[in-house]
């Protein structure tokens, strides 16, 4: 009974298909492969939750989304999946990481700013266009200390987050359009220039934005706003390597351009035959079935 129960398995691992794990490309039975819940794509287990750990090292917790860059779904990893595929100490981090940058983005809610608080204070506003743009005065419920909603200083009701802020930084508030700290017109999180490019992006939102005027850069693809107005040809690069910028933009979109248009003629001849291929393989498919089985 024993051989014949080793004999079976044996068998039905034989039989078992082999899965490859497009991260490692090793290929895995199914039992040792892990299937995510939101799109399906399959991997194996070392791979995802070495991926996981990874992630969570970085902080990017808010959106962990499929390993493959090419998943039609664009799949997020759920609570539920992580908490299962790592170990107590990285999913402990996780959880935190994540309930920070959540408060962090919402514009109805802030960390006191004392050291040793970490009180979560509600910001009492009309709107949420409000509570992002307008500074609001903000008391800590624990510490009793009066803050900023937005700059995190302790309240100035005379005086602007900027000029505030330079004063803490010893510096003296003349102008904002030079000034080398300034906050991002969406998320009002403190950046430093020292040099370089005009053309700014927020590590905290990802928002593309000029530093002079603090306009939107987010589809400005060709950096046309450098061409006119105020802030014409203050993008900080010679006008040879903005050139060079707009062709490779231009260059790209042209590219995937001609191969559809290429394609396209073989696409058209090679889709009857892709069909009739199909509906030959579904008629034999349906012949087997239907097929008396002959004893």
């Amino acid at each position: 009974m024993a051989a014949y129960s080793a004999s079976k398995s044996s068998v039905d691992l034989a039989i078992d298909p082999l899965i490859t794990c497009k991260l490692c490309l090793t290929e895995y039975t199914k039992h040792n492969t892990y299937t995510l819940q939101d799109c399906g794509c399959i991997y194996c287990e070392s791979c995802v939750r070495q991926y996981l750990v990874v992630m969570i090292t970085e902080g990017n917790v808010l959106s962990i989304t499929c390993p493959d860059a090419q998943c039609r779904k664009q799949g997020k990893i759920l609570p539920c999946e992580v908490k299962k595929l790592v170990d107590d100490k990285s999913f402990i981090r996780y959880r935190k990481i994540r309930y920070q940058k959540e408060v962090d983005l919402d514009p109805n809610r802030t960390f006191c700013p004392e050291a040793g608080c970490e009180t979560v204070c509600h910001v009492c506003s009309t709107s949420t266009s409000e509570a992002i743009s307008r500074p609001t005065p903000v008391d800590c419920p624990k510490c009793r200390l009066k803050f900023c909603s937005v700059c995190k200083s302790r309240w100035h009701q005379a005086k602007s987050c900027d000029e505030v802020i330079m004063e803490d930084q010893g510096i003296p508030f003349n102008c904002v359009e030079e000034s080398e700290i300034k906050r991002c017109p969406v998320c009002h999180v403190p950046i430093e220039r020292n040099d370089g490019c005009a053309q700014m992006m927020c590590k905290r939102c990802k928002h593309v934005f000029c530093w002079y005027c603090l306009t939107s850069l987010d589809d400005d693809f060709l950096l046309r706003h450098y061409d006119k107005g105020p802030c014409k040809n203050k993008l900080g690069h010679s006008r040879a390597s903005v050139i060079w910028h707009r062709t490779q933009v231009i260059g790209i979109f042209a590219g995937f351009g001609v191969l559809l248009l290429v394609a396209s003629p073989f696409l058209l001849l090679a889709a009857p035959c892709i069909l009739c291929c199909k509906c030959k393989v579904c008629k034999c498919c349906e012949d087997d079935d239907g097929e008396p089985t002959s004893t």
